[in-house]
């Protein structure tokens, strides 16, 4: 048979490069992993979810109602305490009302939801250059077309995305264009912050090309590691600019709480809400209920907070393990810029020296146990301009100080 039974998109889907990266780490477990970005095991709440846990279970009526179905859009007391918290980080300027609040299987559930309410084979969305390499995977199994875009450290490049807007316009394909897709806070993979006037002038400039688009173009603001920043200020979201009815915000609760716990959130464009509560009533029925009591009870009690504050101290020890070792075994052709927060440094070598999964470099790496995520996974496939091949993602989320300090020795090794 020259056919099988295999739709185009299970044809076409290629396997995550996340998932090979974490199959190393976890049967691997001598390897020094600072690719996948793992949470800090030692960390996690382990104590504080069993005593949330216990609240939620202790009386028959809502311990029932916990272990029961929930609605679609998730539970009503948890998106209250969502909307109020996101208005807490943002001053009470954010344009966010509870009934355009969906809760997700983490905001990764959110991202393939509007890959599927958004775009058709061949639509077009902006990324950052580089970008969410999962992200770019959804894109790659529905067929969608990235455009890179320039981003510098302070947020997208304007200059470049009017260029991008403007080639599309000439090209006649700005009726494709559906969204721009920006990780705002300490960017995955860079660890860049998007600075709020950045956000306020990328949505003007959408605007500007809507009439030829003939149809909105949303921004879609990712902003999973908003939370985790233990330096500097906080940045409000692009849902506190002029323009914000254009705004997709995605939030996520399980990189600040706990990675088992997939609890993701979105704050959706009215015309939006009900197409991707009808596609998620398709995929799940709703979020797991029993967890989303939990968090509830967290963010009431004031147990997330309490422990938010502990893992911003740890990771902000950690991050500073990393870049001690950075500064003492790196050479100095090798730039890279200090975190805020986040899990990520990104490290930029000579373009002499190639670090891709295909790289010398990247089996060397292997060869001496230290794993990290190539640079160019992060980049998508743009013919209109070449894939860097010279960066490298290293973590320092899940590894442990003196595992972070070892591996960093070793690549520092390979790099001189």
């Amino acid at each position: 048979m020259k056919r099988n039974a295999l739709s185009q998109l299970g044809q076409r889907i290629a396997e995550p490069p996340i998932a090979w990266l974490m199959k190393q780490t976890l049967e691997h477990p001598h390897i020094i992993s600072l690719a996948a970005g793992f949470t800090d095991n030692p960390s996690l709440p382990l104590t504080e979810t069993q005593e949330l846990a216990q609240r939620v279970l202790a009386k028959a009526g809502s311990g029932r109602a916990a272990l029961q179905y929930g609605a679609s859009a998730g539970d009503t007391r948890l998106r209250e305490l969502t909307i109020k918290r996101l208005q807490q980080l943002d001053g009470g300027k954010a344009e966010a009302p509870v009934d355009r609040t969906i809760i997700t299987n983490g905001s990764q559930q959110l991202l393939y939801l509007l890959s599927e309410a958004l775009f058709d084979l061949g639509d077009i969305v902006i990324v950052e250059d580089p970008t969410y390499f999962v992200f770019l995977g959804i894109a790659q199994s529905r067929a969608i077309d990235c455009r890179g875009v320039k981003l510098t450290p302070e947020g997208v490049d304007l200059a470049d995305l009017e260029r991008v807007l403007e080639t599309l316009r000439k090209e006649g394909s700005l009726p494709k264009l559906k969204a721009l897709y920006l990780v705002t806070y300490h960017q995955n993979p860079t660890g860049y912050t998007t600075q709020l006037e950045r956000k306020a002038a990328a949505l003007k400039l959408l605007k500007r090309y809507e009439k030829a688009a003939g149809h909105p173009i949303y921004l879609l603001e990712d902003a999973a590691y908003r939370e985790l920043r233990f330096k500097g200020k906080d940045v409000p979201t692009a849902l506190t600019c002029a323009g914000n009815e254009r705004v997709i915000y995605a939030g996520t609760y399980s990189k600040p709480f706990a990675t088992g716990i997939r609890v993701g959130f979105g704050v959706l464009p009215k015309e939006l809400f009900p197409i991707v509560l009808r596609i998620k009533g398709n995929h799940d029925f709703g979020t797991a209920n029993l967890l989303q009591q939990i968090l509830a009870e967290a963010l009431a009690t004031g147990a997330y907070e309490r422990h938010l504050k502990q893992l911003r101290a740890r990771y902000g020890s950690k991050a500073a393990a990393m870049v001690a070792a950075i500064k003492k075994h790196f050479p100095a052709e090798v730039v890279w810029r200090e975190p805020e927060g986040g899990l990520y440094v990104w490290a930029r070598t000579p373009e002499r020296l190639k670090t891709g999964m295909k790289s010398a470099f990247f089996k060397r790496a292997l060869a001496q146990d230290v794993l990290y995520v190539p640079g160019e996974l992060a980049y998508a496939d743009d013919k209109h301009r070449p894939k860097p091949n010279h960066e490298m993602r290293l973590s320092f989320g899940g590894a442990s100080e003196k595992d972070i300090t070892e591996g960093i020795a070793r690549l520092g090794r390979l790099l001189a």
